[in-house]
């Protein structure tokens, strides 16, 4: 294609330090590079100015035929390496196409979607039906080949749980141990869906008005970290999102339980397992935010009483 209409990318300095941080510089170095030579392989034009996450740059394009698209290049990891396979089973149900991909590069050319409409600005009680709908619909697929499992991330889990329990302050070692123990016995039975593992407000977006996407619902899902496990997985993600709204009832254990008893009912995920998997979940939370050193903060506390039955 004609390289004039690939415009050089000034990639957005706070996606360079994310991606640094995680990854160190080399992957953000070669980012330009990396969007011309896509831009080149497929045949696309710029059309909008980048967008970001913590670690992937989203560039509005359109086709050699005309037709828009998004082109999304992330460094690959164990988390985002099944995306591809998981957009490719979901073929469009409940989530956004996958219109092509490069497995040496990663590199995703995606459906286009209404990035100026997302779920986060709708009132709250109607966004969390809209996310028990669609994990009804996403985790009706059985997980794909290539997905990696529920189960050894749960063992992992509790293993680096019990690693941690000598830093973890006196008072709050009963916590953690509840909840390694929790996470022992729920990876001997890790379940074989296909889950989105981060299905937040910001990670659902409208279809474009007039699309073909916009046939099959008003709101779609992106950016998954597929897992092949048990629905009750899901959950952490619409319930600590949206926090402030919680903490502004003046009773947030009361709205996290509303939160919850929502999703599972639209959703028809099984409630004790649902706790279970969201107690494994927040000491995964945890272990990531390395807060074992300092006990348990007020959110994951506050959650883990909104979760006794």
């Amino acid at each position: 294609m004609d390289n004039s209409a690939i415009r050089p990318v000034d990639v957005p300095r706070e996606l360079i330090e994310s991606v640094t941080g995680f990854f160190g510089p080399a992957w953000a170095d070669e980012l330009p590079a990396l969007v011309r030579r896509q831009s080149d392989r497929w045949g696309l034009r710029q059309t909008g100015e980048p967008m970001h996450g913590a670690l992937a740059l989203v560039l509005p394009v359109e086709r050699a035929d005309g037709s828009p698209a998004v082109l999304k290049l992330q460094p690959q990891d164990a988390e985002t390496e099944g995306e591809p396979v998981a957009l490719r089973a979901w073929d469009g149900d409940g989530a956004g196409r996958l219109l092509e991909h490069d497995p040496e590069t990663a590199a995703m050319l995606l459906e286009p979607l209404d990035a100026g409409r997302r779920l986060d600005q709708e009132p709250l009680d109607e966004a969390l039906e809209v996310i028990g709908g669609l994990l009804a619909r996403l985790n009706a697929h059985p997980a794909p080949e290539g997905v990696r499992g529920l189960g050894p991330v749960t063992r992992d889990i509790a293993e680096r749980g019990r690693a941690k329990l000598d830093r973890v302050e006196s008072v709050w070692r009963p916590v953690y141990e509840r909840w390694a123990a929790i996470a022992e016995e729920m990876a001997a039975q890790p379940g074989d869906r296909l889950l989105h593992w981060d299905l937040h407000y910001e990670n659902i977006l409208a279809p474009l008005e007039g699309s073909a996407a916009a046939r099959r619902g008003p709101w779609l899902a992106i950016d998954p970290k597929p897992l092949a496990g048990d629905p009750g997985f899901e959950l952490l993600p619409a319930l600590r999102n949206r926090w402030a709204e919680a903490e502004g009832t003046g009773d947030p254990v009361g709205a996290a339980r509303r939160r919850f008893d929502l999703i599972t009912e639209v959703a028809g995920i099984d409630r004790g397992r649902a706790r279970a998997w969201t107690r494994v979940r927040l000491l995964q939370d945890c272990l990531w935010m390395e807060a074992a050193r300092h006990g348990v903060p007020r959110f994951h506390a506050l959650m883990d009483q909104a979760m006794e039955g």
